[in-house]
């Protein structure tokens, strides 16, 4: 790191051992490696898989020893403060978000992250820089199943259940990109209201509507597809109306897992990110309009409250201020 450009201690919502509280903590700056970029992250997401994090299963699933002060936090966004050795495509000053699950040196909690420059990208479309840093992982899950697992053609009709929340109001929203018609099934008359606002076809309260008759209105012969964002009894009687042939897919943790049903495809998917998956989000991101909805941001102070929230009802995405 180079000398006098930046105090060498940052604050960073931390824990020490896993399972334990989460806190804040001074702790030291990460120094930059070949290849690598140090941001000053100025938006960080909240997600539901933080709290699997912060119980070690990162890091048993990946087989990485953990370090202690831990930092959580596999998504932000901000703005570059150095670059690393044989980095060309990164200066200081830009403006750029990124996803990492268990970054070896330290998560998104923080007011400085160093990763690899590969991870990162450029802030695309008109993307503040809070709804970049929430919206990675969520954003990639509902990209890889819409595009990679259920193969959505333009003018096909799909199901996006769960479209209120992080992943399935940006599967919307990327499913009208790609050209397909979309009922969307959300939570609640506030997320029905939030969802009809970005675009989708029709939209239904997955809590007291009748999915599987509203698709049927939707689709008389049948959905060609169906992403599942949530899972439940709900969604199993929505799969009825899929047609035979048709295909269903799920990321991995949603629970209760989907059972499905005889003459759908069905596939389970992990959101696996790579600089051609995140090259081909901003694409989609750039052709427009897309927006993401933030339920509320809090300050790295307020990171137990936010943890809580993530068991409460709420539409889209949290997001922390480090």
């Amino acid at each position: 790191m180079a000398q006098g450009t930046m105090t060498k201690t940052m604050r960073a919502a931390a824990i020490d051992e896993f399972g334990g509280p989460i806190s804040v903590h001074e702790l030291p700056v990460p120094e930059v490696g070949p290849g690598e970029v140090m941001i000053r992250v100025e938006a960080a997401g909240v997600g539901v898989w933080d709290t699997f994090e912060m119980e070690g299963g990162f890091a048993e699933m990946m087989g990485r020893p953990a370090r202690f002060p831990y930092v959580p936090g596999s998504d932000g966004a901000g703005t570059i403060e150095e670059v690393g050795e044989g980095v060309r495509v990164f200066a200081k000053g830009d403006r750029v978000y990124a996803g990492a699950l268990a970054n070896p040196k330290g998560g998104f909690y923080a007011e400085y992250i160093v990763l690899p420059a590969t991870g990162v990208s450029r802030i695309p479309g008109n993307l503040s820089v809070e709804e970049a840093g929430v919206m990675p992982v969520d954003a990639v899950t509902a990209l890889r199943g819409l595009d990679d697992t259920l193969g959505l053609k333009p003018g096909e009709s799909v199901l996006v259940f769960g479209a209120s929340g992080g992943v399935g109001h940006l599967a919307v929203q990327l499913a009208r990109l790609m050209g397909a018609r979309v009922l969307a099934a959300a939570s609640g008359a506030d997320g029905v209201e939030m969802v009809r606002g970005l675009g989708a076809d029709e939209v239904v309260d997955g809590r007291k509507d009748d999915v599987a008759a509203a698709a049927r209105r939707f689709a008389p012969k049948g959905l060609d597809a169906a992403l599942l964002c949530a899972g439940g009894e709900a969604a199993e009687r929505a799969l009825e109306a899929v047609r035979d042939g048709g295909r269903v897919a799920y990321p991995n943790g949603v629970e209760p897992v989907p059972r499905g049903r005889a003459g759908v495809k069905m596939r389970s998917y992990d959101a696996e990110a790579s600089p051609e998956v995140i090259l081909r989000l901003n694409r989609w991101i750039e052709r427009g309009p897309f927006r993401v909805h933030i339920a509320r941001m809090f300050s790295l102070e307020e990171v137990e409250e936010a943890h809580r929230m993530l068991k409460q009802h709420f539409l889209g995405k949290i997001g922390l201020r480090p």
